[in-house]
């Protein structure tokens, strides 16, 4: 892992057009509950907008993922996190007596680990298989058996892809599907930017804390000298586009070594961090006209400020 680590972390920093970080590393055990926190900030609407769809629309999404008491199924959840929203329809499904068993799958053993005591605790017989793996190896093998997959994809986590990427990335889930089988998938909508920008720019820094952590990782796995006093949290969003993008911007000139190599820093200059990309129906259509999935239904929250997706393999 540390070897992979080191060599992404490089490539990004050493970028000749634009130093990044890829925002998968973001999730070591302190980052995985900094994220907790940031989900529970009020400015953190995006989490309370989907939770509202899973409490609210706990039937309608049952109906509309197309779960029924004659066949089996697969849920399968991407990046399953703590599950207190998926807990709802999980329960909605226990009690229908549907047939089906739930493979929630994280690149955080940790996060997997805190997830299947929770649901162990509040549905005593759910039947869960927690996956630590890469997404694409885990679907790969689920594959095999003849159940339909209804695939979760929340939390808008494929607002972290740039347009082009997210096609690619659901053209390839739909390869790891059957005809027939559905992604759930959450995206963020386009709104103001007085409603966006301050999700990730909270007002007690949290979230600005979250991506400082990243160097901290850094340091303490790969051997760096990040000054992290010497970054700052750098959010920006553009509201025509709809494009959220999160930097990490260098006070001063200064140096860091990893890896034996020196990495120069200029006064203001950015480390790409993150993207956080909003949606509308027209940009949905887009990704998925170049993909095996047909947008099959839209559930939004009350706000219309998020959706879940539902998308069938054709």
């Amino acid at each position: 892992m540390n070897e992979q680590f080191k060599k992404d972390i490089l490539q990004g920093l050493q970028n000749p057009t634009q130093k990044k970080l890829p925002s998968r590393y973001f999730y070591d055990k302190k980052g995985d509950a900094l994220f907790q926190q940031i989900m529970a900030l009020p400015e953190y609407y995006l989490t309370r907008a989907e939770m509202e769809i899973f409490e609210t629309k706990t039937a309608e999404l049952i109906e509309s993922l197309g779960f029924d008491n004659q066949n089996q199924f697969d849920v399968i959840e991407l990046g399953a996190g703590d599950g207190t929203k998926t807990i709802h329809l999980l329960k909605g499904l226990t009690n229908r007596n549907i047939d089906f068993q739930y493979l929630p799958v994280d690149f955080s053993l940790n996060a997997l680990q805190g997830l299947e005591k929770y649901l162990k605790q509040e549905i005593p017989n759910l039947i869960i298989k927690p996956n630590n793996a890469d997404y694409f190896k885990a679907l790969e093998n689920i594959k095999k058996d003849s159940r339909i997959k209804i695939v979760f994809f929340l939390g808008s986590s494929i607002g972290n892809l740039d347009d082009e990427m997210a096609t690619e990335f659901i053209y390839q889930l739909g390869s790891h599907l059957s005809k027939g089988d559905k992604i759930l998938l959450g995206v963020d909508l386009k709104k103001s930017k007085d409603v966006i920008l301050p999700a990730y720019n909270d007002s007690q820094g949290i979230t600005a804390e979250f991506n400082l952590n990243l160097l901290d990782r850094i340091n303490n796995e790969l051997g760096a000298n990040f000054d992290r006093s010497k970054f700052v949290h750098n959010p920006v969003y553009d509201e025509e586009v709809g494009m959220a993008i999160s930097y990490l911007k260098s006070l001063c000139d200064q140096s860091i070594v990893l890896d034996g190599k020196i990495i120069k820093f200029t006064k203001d200059e950015l480390i790409h961090t993150e993207i956080s990309r909003k949606y509308d129906d027209t940009i949905m259509r887009k990704i998925l006209s170049k993909t095996d999935m047909r947008w099959e239904y839209k559930v939004t929250d009350s706000k219309k400020f998020f959706a879940n997706y539902i998308l069938e393999r054709k």
